[in-house]
């Protein structure tokens, strides 16, 4: 479970990147919604899960959203984690004793969070969840005023959850 419930405030944080650029979430804020998914490299479920995140990232990141991985691990694990999943969007280390994932209560990982603009969490997702997915795809996809792109697609065989 997160303490952080649909419709409160997310906490604000500031990380570095795997470029050792510095990211605040208020700053991310102000050209739109985030998306902020925690992640260990280690997990099952989070491996399973970002490369949808990365669809959902090439499909609707840019000016107007931000899709960001908060990893627990370090610098080199996350890089291979990156590599090996096809993840391109930026990726923030949290670092030791996890002060973030701290203030999100995360209890699990994946936990997924699209964060509006005005800072309140619009879906907070645990584990692998499709019709978390596809509806952080429509949010997105009504801001920028485009047409909702399928994040699975019908070849694939593709559970409705995955617990984390």
């Amino acid at each position: 479970m997160t303490t952080i419930a649909v419709g409160h405030a997310a906490p604000g944080f500031t990380l570095k990147s795997l470029d050792g650029k510095e990211y605040s979430l208020g700053k991310l804020l102000e050209k739109g919604p985030v998306v902020a998914a925690f992640f260990k490299i280690s997990c099952p479920v989070c491996q399973f899960t970002f490369p949808y995140l990365q669809r959902l990232a090439e499909r609707y990141s840019g000016d107007s959203a931000t899709v960001i991985g908060i990893s627990q691990d370090d610098a080199r694990g996350t890089a291979e984690f990156n590599r090996e999943y096809g993840v391109t969007f930026t990726t923030l280390l949290e670092g030791a004793g996890y002060p973030v994932s701290n203030a999100y209560g995360l209890s699990m990982v994946p936990t997924i969070f699209l964060i509006e603009p005005d800072g309140k969490v619009k879906v907070s997702c645990m584990g692998f969840d499709k019709g978390d997915l596809e509806q952080i795809a429509a949010e997105l996809s009504q801001r920028r005023k485009i047409a909702a792109a399928p994040l699975f697609h019908a070849d694939e065989s593709v559970p409705a959850q995955k617990p984390g």
